[in-house]
């Protein structure tokens, strides 16, 4: 019986699955941050892409002259 309580005292003591487990919070966090920053830059480079295809397609359009 001892060596059961001993066993789970250890057990419970024990911080390297906390700590893995932690790292895997923060990694997956980390990744959350990644997607989210590149959806929203795809998508302002999606316009930004259009836009200049527009104006090689037709130069003389407001919005390429600046005007």
């Amino acid at each position: 019986m001892d060596k059961l309580v001993l066993a789970s005292r250890n057990f419970l003591r024990a911080e390297e699955g906390v700590t893995a487990i932690e790292y895997g919070l923060i990694a997956a966090m980390i990744a959350v941050a990644i997607i989210v920053a590149v959806g929203l830059i795809g998508t302002q480079l999606d316009t930004l892409f259009r836009k200049i295809a527009a104006c090689i397609a037709k130069p003389t359009d407001a919005a390429c002259t600046g005007a």
